[in-house]
Parts: C-alpha cells; structure tokens; sequence
C-alpha cells in the first residue's frame, strides 16, 4: 500500500516526463507513406502524369475519393485552444501538444489518420465556415477543446448543416459522454442499483456534463433524479442568471426547469448530499470536491472526478470519505474513464460505413458495447470498464457504431457485423504494426534514459 506521499509523486511523475521526452522527440506525429517506392519512375504513377487519371475520375464521381484517397481513413482535429483539459484558454498554439496526443490516439488505437488544426481564431462563425471548407479531404470532423456556448453552437450549426456530408463529432461533449455512460451503467450493477431510482449529482455543467444529461436521460433517467451545480452553485428555476443566457445556454436553462425538484440551493457539498452518484467536470482538483461533501453521499456511493489533468479529488480522499467506486480520466489510477476508450472506436465504426453523421443513438451502441466488455472481462470496485489494452474493445465498439448508423440509415456503404470487425481489427493491427516496425528498425528512436 503506498503511502499518500508516494500516490502524489506518482501522480505528478507523468508531467515531468512530458517535459523530459515531448522536446527530445520534437512532437508525436508524422506523415509516413502508404504506397511502395521502388524506384523514382513510380513517381510517374503516384504524381504527375499518372495522377491525372484518378483526378479526372473523382471529377467525373466524387464518391471516389473515398476509394483513390485516403479520405475515408483521415480526420481533421479542429480546435481554437479555448478549453484545452482543464487549462483554459491557452490559445490554440499551446494547444498542439493535445492534438498531437489526440492523432496519436486516433492512430493507435483507431487506426485513423487525425491532422491536428489549431485554428487561429476563437470567433464560432470561422470555425463553421473552416470546417465547411476542409470537408473535401477529410472523412469526419472531430472538434476539440472549444469552450461553451461556443462548442454547442459549432456542434449544432454542422450537424445540421445538409451541405456536411461527413460527421462532425465533439468528443468532449459526445465522446466523455459515451464512456462515462459505460463506466456508470457497470457501476450500477456493482453497487445494485436501478437507473431509474438513482440520484445523480452532476458537478459543473459545461460540455461534457451537457452530453453525459443528454445520455442519461436518452437512457431512460428523468431529471428529476438530477441535481446540477455550476460555479455559481446549483441549479434551481430561479436562477435568472441562466434565464437571461438561455439562447446560448438551452440545455442549462432546461436543468434549471426540470431538476432539483427539491429545490435545494447551496453549492456542492449541498448537492453531493445523500446522492448516489457524483458525475464531475467542474474545476480541476484538488481540493475542488472535498472529502467530508462525499462522507454526506448515500451509502456505496459512486463518483466519477472526471476533469484533467488532476481530479476534481484525489480518488484515495473519495474512497477513504466512504466512496465505493471512484473513477476519474487519468490511466494512472483504477476505473479511467476517458474519451481515448470511446473517439477512436466511434470515428472507426463512423468512417467504415462512411456514416453522414454521428448520432446519439450511435454513441449509446458504444456505450453498450463497452459496458458489455467490461462485464465480460469481471466487474470489481476497481474494475467497471475494460482498460486500452484490451484487444476486442475498439473493434466492438466499432461495429456496434456501424451498425447503428446502417440501422438509422446513415450509412453509405452497409456491411456486415463480421466485415465490420474484420475491417476494424486489420485496420488497427496494421497501424500498430508499423509502429512496432519503426521503434524495431530506430526510425522511432529509444525513449533515453533519465539522467
């Protein structure tokens, strides 16, 4: 058992390594051929003349971008650097080390090529109209980092947008959303509970809460059983702060309206009181959630500190406060509950099928698919969702992706359940395999020792 001294140091150690390896490796992405060289004269077939051929066919049928390009494996990163963890507007420059992480993730986990775009701009009607133009090289969207109401507005404007004819995805929004779900719904079972007579309180209310709400209730949780808190404190219909933003803040207003029917007012240790589960994307921690607010929770109590890089509290204060299962966003404690086990399956099963959109529905199926793996693999306190090492999970979860987009008729190309994983499985083993090659051959150099 380590003492707290020690979680600390290890909690910390991954930042003092970022800033030992991201300069000795200059960055964490390239761009590596997919074609054969053998000689100079393929250049006569992979650019000019032979490139014309090809040109003029997509000309003549567009759809062929997807079969002589790599369109249907690419996606563009896009953000402004407003929202980036739990940092802030750090512009979108500062940004790129979480971009370059994100296509990294993408890469090896989806098998998707991901382009970071940090735009220079932080006005919502620049990044509508970048996204718009960009669509011809990519196969899907993902937006990152953006801060609210903007990211809600972003999201909405391109999703119904009929001229987008590729998804457009916020995996702080969708993406945390899908895998919190999975990560509660396995909770529930551990502790033996119904979703439908659970008390949630939802610490902070921004992007990643909004999505998680939209989820739970898309999965049969009535606002009623809900208590939301922001920076101001909870949400009640008297909050007329909220009713004067309810353009840019629908969803917010609409917690106002709809939960707490108690109407209890306070902040987060009044919420947290006699909840079942706490759900947080609030501030960064620690000290944000304390643990004496989390000894008030209802027996057994499930909470989910979910904001990077640090929780919202330490997950060892949760359960010494009388947590049962505590999971956050961090691979270096039990229970991560991070987008990095949903985005890349999601664009996978998305981009297979060469789906329009991504949908609710589509981000349940992987939410389900996880969940189902997890329980699969063994439910414990420390255990409720698989880990990133786990070698079905993306291809799951990507067929169930696909699958849901073919069953809304969303989906351009419909295969098969099995196609759909043997794609998905080759697609990703195949990534990793270069990678494994690259580290072999030293085109990747060693990680250095530690002076």
């Amino acid at each position: 058992m380590l003492s707290k001294e020690e979680l600390l140091a290890k909690a910390n150690q991954p930042s003092a390594d970022a800033m030992r390896l991201h300069p000795y490796y200059r960055g964490k992405v390239q761009t590596m051929l997919k074609c054969p060289v053998r000689t100079f004269e393929d250049f006569s077939i992979w650019y000019t003349p032979g490139v014309a051929a090809p040109c003029k066919a997509i000309q003549k049928e567009p759809a062929l971008a997807y079969e002589y390009t790599n369109k249907a494996n690419t996606v563009a990163i896009v953000t402004d650097g407003t929202r980036v963890l739990g940092l802030g507007n750090i512009g979108a420059q500062a940004g790129m080390p979480v971009m370059e992480g994100k296509a990294l993730l993408f890469k090896y986990l989806g098998g998707v090529d991901a382009v970071p775009l940090c735009l220079d701009t932080q006005d919502a009607d620049d990044i509508i109209r970048t996204v718009r133009l960009i669509q011809p090289t990519y196969g899907g969207i993902n937006l990152e980092d953006i801060s609210q109401p903007k990211c809600f507005r972003v999201l909405d404007t391109l999703r119904a947008d009929p001229a987008m004819q590729i998804p457009v995805f916020h995996d702080d929004q969708q993406g945390t959303a899908t895998v919190l779900l999975a990560g509660l719904l396995n909770a529930l079972k551990v502790t033996n509970r119904d979703i439908h007579n659970t008390r949630f309180a939802l610490v902070g209310l921004g992007a990643a809460n909004v999505a998680t709400l939209r989820l739970l209730q898309a999965s049969g949780v009535s606002l009623e059983q809900v208590i939301a808190t922001d920076s101001r404190g909870i949400l009640h219909k008297d909050r007329s702060d909220i009713a004067a933003q309810a353009e840019d803040y629908p969803d917010k207003w609409r917690a106002c309206l709809g939960s707490n029917p108690d109407d209890v007012r306070g902040g987060i240790a009044e919420a947290l009181a006699g909840a079942d589960v706490c759900i947080a994307f609030a501030q960064p921690g620690p000290g944000t959630i304390k643990p004496e607010w989390v000894a008030r929770m209802a027996a057994n109590s499930i909470v989910f500190p979910c904001s990077n890089p640090v929780p919202e509290i330490w997950p060892w204060e949760a359960k010494e406060a009388g947590a049962r299962i505590v999971g956050t966003g961090r691979s270096d404690f039990p229970n991560q509950l991070n987008n990095s086990l949903g985005f890349p399956a999601i664009f996978r099963g998305a981009l297979d099928v060469r789906a329009r959109t991504i949908t609710d529905e589509m981000c349940l199926a992987a939410a389900e698919a996880l969940a189902a793996l997890g329980e699969e693999k063994g439910l414990d306190d420390d255990h409720i969702v698989p880990d990133m090492e786990e070698e079905t999970l993306y291809p799951r979860e990507a067929v169930a992706v696909g699958l849901k987009a073919i069953e809304q008729g969303l989906a351009r190309v419909e295969l098969t359940g099995e196609e759909l994983y043997t794609l998905a499985d080759e697609r990703i083993r195949n990534a990793r395999a270069m990678i494994n090659a690259m580290m072999d051959e030293g085109a990747i150099a060693p990680v250095p020792p530690e002076e």
